[in-house]
C-alpha cells in the first residue's frame, strides 16, 4: 500500500491542470441552526434551533416587561418572540430587506404548497382578534417611524387598535408569506410538506460543442451569450457560445487569448491558474480577478508571508521537502487585472492588460496539494468569496482546517472594492490588498482570523450560488480515504474536516499540529455525497467536482435538480431536495450519454456507450442558464433529453429542429492546438490515472 499511496500522493492535486429569497434552514443572523443538549426553558425549540440558553432567557425577559394580562394573548406573543429561535428564522424575519420585528404571520390570503398546512391557517387574523384590545407594554407590533412593519418604537400606546385602524392594515403589515413564499409563522415551529420525491431523471443527453481542455468558465456579466475559459496554464480565451441545439461550436481561437498570465504562473502537475472571476460591474469598469500558484525561487513578486508560522504553531523548518519544494516556496495568489484602455467601451473589450493592477492576497503553502484556489463573486453581497485548501500532507497534520487563526482549509470573504490603509493592514494582519466586511463572522468570534466565511474543509473544489436562490451556497468537498462530500455553506459554518471525514469520525496517522474534540465543534454534516466504494472500484481513487443547480429550461425534467460527478467521469448524480426549501436531499445517480447529431462527434468508452469524457476538470454556467462538463476530452454541454432518446414527458419536442453532427468544429472562430491539446490529455490522464486527487 505504502508504494502505490506515494504514488497517489505525489499526484494528489494534479486534477487541477488543465440575498433576495432565502428559504433553507437559517439563522437571522446567517448562521445555520445547531443542535443543543440542553432543552430551552422558554421557547418549545429542541434539536435544531437558533437559540442558545442565553437569548431564550433574553427572549423570557422581555415576554415579562410586556405585562400581559390575557392569557390567550400572551401565549401567541410567546410564540411570536420564539420564532427567532425557529431554524428557519431568517426566512420568517426576511433577513434579506428590512429587518423586522416580528416574524411574517400566515395569512389566510396566501396559497403555499410548500409549507405544511399553513398558509391556510390565518393566524394574523387570529392574533387580531386575540390581542386587539389587549394591553402589551413595549409592543413589538409598534409601527417604525417609517411607517413599516419594521424595528420597534417606544410608544405610549399598547393596543393594536391604538396603532392599527382594522385588521386588514395590521394583516397588511406582519401577514404574508416570507421573501420566498415558502415559510411563513402559524404560531408553531415551521414544518414543510414533503411531497414525496420525484422520480430522477431518465439519463442526461450531453452535447459536445468543443475540443479544448479547460479549468474554469465564467459567464460574460454583461448577459450576452459569451463566456470566459481559462486552462491551467494561465490563458484566459473570451467564446461565443451556440445555441442549444442549433449544430454551432464554441467560438473560441486558442491562438487568440483574451489574456495571457502564463509568465506570472507557475504551472506544474499540482500548480497553475486555478480561479477566475469577473466583477459584477465587469461590463461598466472592466475589473477581472486570477487565482493563481507562484513560485518564490524564481519570481520577485512571489513573496508572501508563510501560512505556517508561529500564529498557528507551526515551525516552517520542521516541515520536510514536499515533492522536492521547500515549505512556502510555493504561494497562493489572487491578483486584479483590467480591460480598461484595451477598447472604446469596456463591453467590446476582446483582450486585457496581463500586467497586474493591484495583488489582492499572497500566502506561502506548506505543502504541494490542497490549495483549492476557485474565486467567485457573491450574487448578493457583490464580496469575492475564495476557496482554500488545508494545504496539503496526509490527513492535515497540522490540524490548519480547525485552527480559527489559519485561512488553509477556509473559504474566505473578501471585500475587493474597498482598498485598506496600510494601518488597516497592519491593525487586521491582512495578506494583501482587501477590505474585511464588517458581517464576516468574526465580528461574533473574536477567535476567527476576519476573511473567514466557513471553516473545516479539506480541498474545496468548485462551488455555486444557486441562481434562484442565493442563500444555497453549495461546495463539493474532495475526502481523504472515504468519503466525497456537498456541503451548503453558510456564514461561519464548521464543516468537520478533520475531526470528520463527510459522516464519519477521522482518526489522523499522525498530529504534530494537535488534533480538535469532536465534542468541541458544531459540525455541519454532507447534504449530500458519496463512499469511496460507490465509483473506485477499479479506479482506487475518487473525486467529486462539486456542481449546479440546473435552472435551464433545455431538459425540464432535470430542473431545480443540483447535479455533481466525479472526477473520473463514471458518475453523476441528481440531487433532489425533499420537502423543497428544507436542505434534505436524495441523490440519485444518472445515466448520461452524447446526442448522435451532437455538433462534435463524441468518442465512448471501450466497450461501453458511455462517452469517453475523460475526466471530467469543472462545471460551468452560461448566461441562459444551461450547465456544461469541462473535462478533458471537451467541452460538453447537458442538452434536450430527446436528442438522446431519453423520456422527459415536461419536454416539448415538436417546435425543435435537429441539428446536422459534423466531425470537427465547422466555425473557423474555433482553432484549436491539437499538438498542445493532446499533450494536456496526455499528461492530465497520466497524473490522473496515478493520482486521484486525494
Amino acid at each position: 500500500m505504502d508504494g502505490a499511496y506515494a504514488i497517489i500522493f505525489l499526484f494528489s492535486n494534479l486534477l487541477l491542470l488543465p440575498y433576495p429569497s432565502l428559504s433553507l434552514p437559517l439563522c437571522t443572523d446567517s448562521r445555520p441552526p445547531v443542535s443543543l443538549n440542553t432543552t430551552l426553558k422558554f421557547c418549545p425549540y429542541n434539536g435544531s434551533t437558533c437559540c442558545n440558553s442565553t437569548e431564550d432567557s433574553q427572549l423570557q425577559k422581555q415576554f415579562q416587561a410586556m405585562s400581559i394580562s390575557d392569557p390567550n394573548c400572551a401565549s401567541l406573543l410567546q410564540s411570536i418572540l420564539c420564532a427567532r429561535c425557529d431554524p428557519f428564522s431568517a426566512s420568517l424575519f426576511t433577513i434579506a430587506s428590512v429587518p423586522r420585528s416580528v416574524p411574517v404571520l400566515c395569512n389566510s390570503t396566501v396559497t403555499n404548497s410548500s409549507q405544511s398546512s399553513q398558509a391556510e391557517n390565518n393566524f394574523c387574523s387570529k392574533v387580531w382578534d386575540t390581542c386587539k384590545n389587549v394591553s402589551v407594554l413595549n409592543s413589538p407590533f409598534a409601527p417604525s417611524l417609517q411607517g413599516q412593519a419594521g424595528t420597534s418604537v417606544n410608544s405610549n400606546f399598547t393596543k393594536l387598535t391604538e396603532f392599527w385602524q382594522s385588521e386588514t392594515d395590521f394583516c397588511i403589515a406582519f401577514g404574508g408569506a416570507s421573501t420566498d413564499e415558502s415559510v411563513c409563522f402559524d404560531g408553531e415551529p415551521v414544518k414543510l410538506n414533503k411531497t414525496g420525491t420525484p422520480s430522477p431523471p431518465h439519463g442526461l443527453c450531453l452535447e459536445k460543442i468543443g475540443n479544448g481542455s479547460y479549468l474554469n468558465m465564467a459567464a460574460h456579466p454583461d448577459g450576452s451569450n459569451r463566456a470566459f475559459f481559462s486552462n491551467q496554464e494561465g490563458k484566459i480565451w473570451l467564446a461565443t457560445i451556440p445555441k442549444e441545439g442549433s449544430g454551432g461550436t464554441l467560438e473560441l481561437d486558442e491562438s487568440n487569448p483574451f489574456v495571457d498570465l502564463t509568465d506570472q504562473v507557475h504551472f506544474d502537475t499540482d500548480f497553475g491558474m486555478m480561479g477566475i472571476a469577473f466583477h459584477p460591474n465587469f461590463a461598466q469598469n472592466g475589473r477581472f480577478f486570477a487565482s493563481f500558484n507562484c513560485d518564490k525561487s524564481t519570481s520577485p513578486s512571489c513573496a508572501g508571508r508563510c501560512s505556517c508560522n508561529s500564529d498557528v504553531n507551526c515551525d516552517p523548518s520542521k516541515l520536510v521537502p514536499d515533492n522536492g519544494a521547500q515549505p512556502c516556496q510555493y504561494q497562493s495568489v489572487v491578483a486584479e487585472y483590467t480591460t480598461n484602455g484595451t477598447a472604446p467601451q469596456v463591453s467590446l473589450a476582446q483582450s486585457a492588460k496581463p500586467s497586474e493592477v493591484r495583488r489582492i492576497f499572497t500566502m506561502g503553502l506548506p505543502f504541494t496539494s490542497h490549495h483549492g484556489g476557485q474565486i467567485l463573486f457573491g450574487p448578493t453581497d457583490g464580496y469575492l468569496y475564495f476557496m482554500m485548501g488545508d494545504g496539503g500532507g496526509n490527513g492535515d497534520p497540522y490540524n490548519f482546517s480547525q485552527n480559527k487563526k489559519s485561512l488553509l482549509g477556509k473559504i474566505m470573504r473578501l471585500d475587493v472594492d474597498n482598498t485598506p490603509s496600510s494601518a488597516e493592514i497592519n491593525k487586521l494582519s491582512l495578506w494583501g490588498n482587501y477590505s474585511i466586511p464588517k458581517d464576516n463572522p468574526f465580528s461574533e468570534d473574536a477567535d476567527l482570523q476576519p476573511e473567514i466565511w466557513a471553516l473545516g474543509l479539506r480541498n474545496p473544489w468548485r462551488c455555486s450560488f444557486d441562481l434562484e436562490r442565493p442563500s444555497y451556497f453549495m461546495c463539493g468537498d474532495v475526502g481523504q480515504d472515504l468519503y466525497e462530500e456537498v456541503d451548503i455553506i453558510s456564514k461561519g459554518g464548521n464543516y468537520g474536516w478533520r475531526v470528520y471525514e463527510g459522516p464519519y469520525l477521522y482518526t489522523p496517522q499522525s498530529s504534530p499540529g494537535g488534533n480538535t474534540s469532536a465534542k468541541s465543534i458544531n459540525p455541519i454534516f454532507p447534504v449530500m455525497g458519496y463512499n469511496h466504494s460507490e465509483v473506485s472500484n477499479n479506479i482506487g481513487s475518487a473525486a467529486i467536482m462539486g456542481g449546479y443547480f440546473y435552472r435551464s429550461t433545455t431538459d425540464p425534467c432535470v430542473y431545480g435538480r443540483y447535479l455533481y460527478a466525479d472526477l473520473y467521469a463514471g458518475a453523476l448524480w441528481a440531487a433532489t431536495e425533499d420537502p423543497e426549501n428544507s436542505g434534505n436531499f436524495t441523490t440519485s445517480k444518472i445515466p448520461f450519454s452524447c446526442a448522435k447529431d451532437s455538433p462534435i462527434k463524441c468518442s465512448s468508452v471501450p466497450a461501453s456507450s458511455l462517452p469517453a469524457l475523460g475526466y471530467i476538470f469543472s462545471f460551468g454556467q452560461d448566461n441562459q442558464k444551461d450547465i456544461f462538463l469541462l473535462a478533458s476530452s471537451g467541452v460538453y454541454r447537458i442538452t434536450r433529453p430527446s436528442r438522446c432518446n431519453y423520456t422527459c414527458s415536461k419536454e416539448n419536442v415538436t417546435s425543435v429542429q435537429t441539428p446536422s453532427p459534423t466531425t470537427a468544429p465547422t466555425s473557423h472562430a474555433y482553432r484549436s492546438d491539437e499538438p498542445y491539446n493532446s499533450l494536456i490529455v496526455l499528461l492530465s490522464s497520466l497524473f490522473l490515472l496515478l493520482l486521484g486527487f486525494a
